[in-house]
C-alpha cells in the first residue's frame, strides 16, 4: 500500500533510470489562492513543472488550472477529493478519477493524464483500475517537506544533497506549511541546477 517503487498492477514510476542530469518538480494538492505566485517565481526561473492537482479545489478555482497550462506546466489527477484510496469501491475510484480528468481536460490539458494517488496509498482496487485504464502512476524519490516543518533553507538543501539524474521531487506549495515551500523554491531551483541539473515536466521524463 505504502511502496513508492511497487504497485500491484499497472505502470508506476517513482525516478527514471538515466544518466542525464534531468529533474521534475511535482507539486502536490491545490490549486489555491497562491497559484499565480508560484507561476510568476517559476517563470521567472525559466522551469516548468507537473501539477498533480485536487479535482474539487480546480473545480473552485477553473482560472488556475487554465493560468497553470497557458504558462506550459502538466496537469496531472490527484484525485477529487484527496481521500485515501484504500478500502474504496471500484466505483469511487472511477469517480474520483475521471471527475477530476474531466476538470483537467477543461482546463486545456492534452495528452495522457498522469496519476498520483493522494499520500502515495494504493492498495488493489485502484491500481486495477489504472491498468485497466492504461493509467501511469507517478510517485517519487525525494520528499523534502511532507510530514515536518523544515526550513525554507533545509527544504533546498535537502533537494540538492538527495536528487539524482531522473529524479521526480514531490513539494506541497499550497496551504498548511506551504509558505515555507514556496519561500525554498527560488534557492531549491538555484542549488540543484548548480549541480548541473536541468528540470523538465514529468512527461518530459518519462519520454
Amino acid at each position: 500500500m505504502n511502496a513508492r517503487t511497487y504497485q500491484i498492477a499497472g505502470q508506476l514510476t517513482a525516478r527514471v533510470e538515466t544518466r542525464e542530469k534531468v529533474v521534475a518538480l511535482t507539486f502536490d494538492d491545490g490549486p489555491d489562492e497562491h497559484t499565480q505566485e508560484i507561476i510568476d517565481l517559476l517563470a521567472e526561473e525559466r522551469v516548468r513543472a507537473t501539477f498533480f492537482v485536487v479535482g474539487s479545489m480546480l473545480e473552485a478555482r477553473p482560472q488556475d488550472g487554465r493560468a497553470l497550462v497557458a504558462a506550459g506546466h502538466q496537469l496531472a489527477n490527484h484525485t477529487y477529493s484527496h481521500r485515501r484510496m484504500v478500502f474504496v469501491t471500484p466505483g469511487t475510484v472511477a469517480d474520483e478519477v475521471e471527475r477530476t480528468d474531466a476538470l483537467i481536460r477543461a482546463a486545456g490539458q492534452r495528452g495522457d493524464i498522469l496519476f498520483r494517488p493522494p499520500t502515495g496509498k494504493k492498495l488493489l482496487v485502484l491500481p486495477l483500475y489504472l491498468s485497466a485504464h492504461n493509467r501511469h502512476t507517478v510517485m517519487w524519490d525525494v520528499e523534502p517537506d511532507s510530514g515536518r516543518t523544515p526550513s525554507p533553507e533545509q527544504i533546498a538543501a535537502e533537494v540538492r544533497d538527495q536528487v539524482r539524474p531522473g529524479s521526480i521531487v514531490l513539494l506541497h506549495p499550497w496551504y498548511g506549511g506551504g509558505a515555507r515551500t514556496r519561500a525554498a523554491l527560488k534557492d531549491l531551483i538555484a542549488a540543484v541546477r548548480g549541480e548541473g541539473y536541468r528540470f523538465v515536466t514529468v512527461s518530459e521524463l518519462l519520454g
